[in-house]
């Protein structure tokens, strides 16, 4: 093809790609990848897919090969949606070089009308009558001054122009969208994410790309808040910070809804589990037993196997579901033979006195570190700018005092009925001044 033809060809596709409605389709195609990405767990293990979804098909349609296949394991960064991404900021940018650039240069020029047929053309035109045109021409540029018009006087006519700045508005809404995806995507690559429980007095380190200790984490304190009928209603973490490079360690506390941001890491109170439950036996020491969850059971419950006999048989099942207790005492044939109070006086469980001292419940943390949340927050910014400038009117204004009538059109890119009631009263305004 010839370096003619090859130009329109470029032409047409730039003009494909920039064109509303694909931004449109593109936008919607990207909210409804989104949510599959919130229906389908995201960066689970391969097997865990295939154990999920074999048996119960994702929409009855898509089993786990599948799921991997289409990677939606791990959707947020695959690469058709990255293209989506990729494709909807180029279209953005088009759209910006191509329409809105050209449009905002236009603004900013000043356009000068010298015969009244020509403002005859404009969107709202009228013409009035006046004894002394010129004389009322420079009482409406004083009037115009007066509102916040820049206005561009020449002999006999004039210019006006107001809330250019809405020009702008597209502009910066375009720029945001494409920071805020830029930041997405530096999110999903360069981001990490760790998920914890840590039982007071436990911590937990985190390392730089170069493997030193970036930040250490220590559970000092634990709390779960509970209403009347025992349901949690806050939990609340009281950490130690040691930063890598610093001597002094920091004390932050930690809630739902309320994360801790400290040197890039964000740490969210995300859960609640049981850690460990303090036993004796008789007269023996306090020992500290580790609990598992069991979710056979049911939602929330944890529990352990116990023998109660020296050589390891007649065992029974500790169960329990808060930290508060009582704890539950099951034996082989799932009967329940009593309950053991956490703090209370030792039960007799086949045999043998049995006493809870106290049960540990372990904070459930997500800490993530996100390096592309600056600019992700900088893109809702920008955006939320142009779209407020967005919703400022840009209104231009001429007039020219021609023999005994003063000529007045203009242009309004937002509520054009209201600026065809208002052009008349300035010109009368002023016309009844020039007449003055």
């Amino acid at each position: 093809a010839s370096p003619t033809a090859m130009k329109v060809i470029l032409l047409k596709v730039a003009a494909w790609l920039s064109d509303l409605r694909v931004a449109i389709v593109l936008l919607l195609v990207i909210a409804a990848c989104s949510g599959i990405g919130t229906a389908i767990p995201q960066g689970e293990p391969a097997s865990f897919y295939l154990e999920r979804y074999d048996t119960s098909p994702w929409l009855g349609v898509m089993d786990g090969r599948s799921v991997l296949r289409l990677q939606l394991d791990h959707l947020y960064t695959s690469q058709w949606f990255l293209l989506l991404l990729a494709w909807l900021g180029l279209a953005l940018l088009l759209c910006s070089i191509r329409r809105q650039w050209p449009s905002l240069q236009a603004g900013l020029r000043w356009i000068d009308y010298r015969q009244p047929r020509q403002l005859s053309k404009l969107a709202v035109a009228t013409s009035l009558s006046c004894t002394e045109p010129e004389q009322a021409l420079n009482h409406l540029d004083h009037q115009l001054r007066q509102q916040g018009w820049a206005v561009q006087r020449q002999k006999g006519r004039l210019a006006a122009r107001r809330g250019l700045i809405g020009k702008v508005g597209p502009l910066l809404v375009h720029t945001g969208l494409i920071v805020f995806m830029v930041g997405a995507v530096i999110g999903a690559y360069g981001g990490q994410r760790l998920e914890r429980f840590l039982a007071p007095g436990r911590s937990l380190e985190l390392l730089d790309p170069q493997g030193t200790t970036q930040l250490e984490l220590q559970l000092e304190r634990f709390r779960i808040d509970r209403d009347p009928a025992g349901r949690p209603e806050q939990f609340a973490s009281h950490l130690l910070l040691r930063d890598g490079g610093k001597a002094e360690p920091q004390f932050a506390d930690v809630s739902v809804n309320h994360p801790l941001r400290h040197r890039g890491v964000t740490v969210y109170q995300a859960d609640w589990s049981l850690a460990a439950v303090t036993l004796q036996f008789g007269q023996s020491p306090l020992l500290q037993l580790p609990l598992q969850s069991f979710p056979e059971l049911g939602d929330q419950v944890w529990g352990l196997v116990l023998p109660t006999r020296p050589d390891g048989t007649a065992p029974v099942l500790l169960a329990l579901q808060s930290e508060q207790g009582p704890v539950q005492v099951f034996g082989p044939d799932s009967t329940l033979l009593g309950l053991l109070p956490v703090g209370g006086e030792a039960v007799e469980v086949q045999g043998l006195p049995l006493r809870v001292e106290e049960v540990l419940p372990a904070s459930g943390l997500l800490i993530k570190r996100d390096p592309g949340v600056p600019l992700v927050y900088a893109g809702f910014a920008i955006t939320l700018l142009g779209g407020g400038l967005s919703l400022v009117a840009t209104r231009q204004l001429w007039a020219i005092a021609a023999e005994d009538r003063l000529h007045l059109a203009g242009l309004c890119n937002r509520n054009l009925v209201a600026f065809s009631d208002e052009l008349p009263q300035l010109g009368k305004i002023a016309t009844a001044n020039g007449a003055s």
